[in-house]
């Protein structure tokens, strides 16, 4: 009936034969399967859509979460042209042809609708070609992205747009989905799938409340468990080979996202760029988000580099915007060079232990009255009063230093900064020593 053919559907293999997960996309929200906080009985989207009052909105969520699949269900249910680029692959020309498209049409008083996929990965200049067509209303913009908008996306877009947060799908959901997919499918409908005990809820597991994944999942483990007559027999095993999973454990949401992220930092703090990079491609082959990682580095090249090397922090920042404009697969090699250098790099956390000792300080005293010398005149009534009286200006001394006391009149001096022997920092420890000598003088 269906021997031969290839159910996973890539068009390589069939060209007339669309993915599972295309086969399967609802057309109407009463079809569409879990985020039930925005698409529940008398929910904003479901308001939105039964009223065709549409607004311009940001979806954001995980990977397989429903994202362009409510977009298209929005186009289909109201009267709106439907226009769909992706950010990776898509430019300002492109907007704009939309958008003028959307102006033609918002005269005659019909809407469009224009949706960006990974709208995060569109620079400033790209996502400021979109505001006036937002505010005007020529178009109505859904953008998608798995990335926090307030992060990724300029702020007056943010503001002309609502936000809707996409949760991972849970497991009944996943499991309906499933459900779906082997009853209403044309090709797995005609088909007998059986599982052997437990590989059904492992394979909703193992998917990580990702909708396509477990789509993609599926159609490979029915073709892997075919026999001669169309019969499938669907095994743990055979889930594994199909996910690519046999020795992956990686899972985003997960302990093990937790787990292998403080691996990865603690190899790169014990200056072992071997086992950091091990670390780093178990996240990255997981599906792990390479600007995730990134951030990740520049908190540690301040944290457990600091002043040791403080070229750390530049490289990490750069590594960031890098990974950031180049995108994966590409991106990897990128973080790759980053860390790398920061875990061959000499390690100091005085600078983060110093941050320590003065916000306890901070918190246990609360803040004293800043000295009279200290502050700024900026008025004759201020001046009167003594502001900024008997300051001693460093620029106008010698070297470019002059003892004054900086801490409060009512509070003892302390040494919060501890610096080390270790890199650059051996410089800054005998600068201090020159310049506090009976603050650092003493050995630490």
């Amino acid at each position: 009936m269906v021997k031969n053919m290839n159910i996973f559907g890539t068009e390589e293999e069939n060209q007339e034969l669309e993915p599972l997960a295309e086969r399967i996309r609802p057309t109407k929200l009463e079809e569409f399967i879990g985020q039930e906080d925005i698409t529940g009985s008398g929910k904003l989207l479901t308001q939105t859509i039964q009223n065709d009052n549409l607004f311009s909105m940001i979806l954001w969520g995980p990977p397989g979460t429903g994202k362009t699949t409510l977009a298209r269900i929005i186009a289909n249910q109201s009267d709106s042209k439907f226009h769909q680029i992706n950010a990776v692959s898509s430019g300002i020309k492109d907007v704009r042809k939309v958008i003028q498209i959307g102006k033609n049409r918002h005269r005659r008083g019909k809407s469009t609708i224009l949706f960006i996929d990974e709208i995060h990965r569109f620079n400033k200049a790209q996502q400021d070609a979109l505001l006036n067509a937002v505010e005007s209303g020529d178009i109505i913009l859904i953008g998608a992205t798995t990335e926090n908008p307030s992060f990724e996306v300029i702020s007056p877009l943010l503001s002309r747009c609502r936000v809707l947060k996409l949760e991972p799908l849970e497991m009944q959901d996943l499991d309906s989905i499933l459900t779906r997919a082997l009853e209403k499918d044309p090709i797995l409908s005609q088909l007998t799938i059986n599982f052997q005990k437990n590989a059904k809820k492992y394979l909703l597991k193992s998917v990580g409340g990702d909708a396509r994944k477990l789509l993609n999942g599926l159609a490979a483990a029915v073709e892997l468990g075919q026999d001669e007559e169309e019969k499938v027999l669907i095994s743990k095993s055979v889930i594994e080979e199909a996910l690519q999973d046999r020795n992956r454990l990686y899972d985003k949401e997960g302990d093990y996202h937790y787990d292998t992220i403080s691996a990865f930092i603690k190899s790169i703090r014990g200056s072992d760029p071997d086992a950091a990079l091990y670390w780093m491609c178990v996240m990255l082959e997981g599906g792990e988000d390479p600007l995730f990682i990134a951030r990740r580095l520049i908190i540690l090249a301040s944290e457990d580099i600091g002043n040791a090397n403080p070229s750390a922090l530049m490289m990490a920042q750069d590594g960031y915007e890098a990974v950031h404009s180049i995108g994966m697969p590409e991106a990897e090699i990128i973080l790759s060079q980053v860390t790398t250098y920061l875990a061959s790099s000499p390690k100091s956390n005085a600078s983060y232990e110093a941050l320590q000792r003065a916000k306890n300080a901070v918190q246990q005293k609360g803040a004293h009255n800043v000295p009279l010398h200290l502050r700024n005149p900026t008025t004759d009534l201020m001046e009167e009063e003594g502001y900024g009286k008997n300051y001693k200006y460093p620029h106008d001394k010698p070297n470019h230093f002059v003892q004054e006391k900086y801490f409060p009149d009512n509070m003892q001096v302390k040494k919060f900064y501890h610096p080390t022997e270790i890199g650059r920092e051996k410089n800054v420890k005998k600068r201090l020593e020159k310049y506090w000598p009976e603050r650092y003088g003493e050995d630490d």
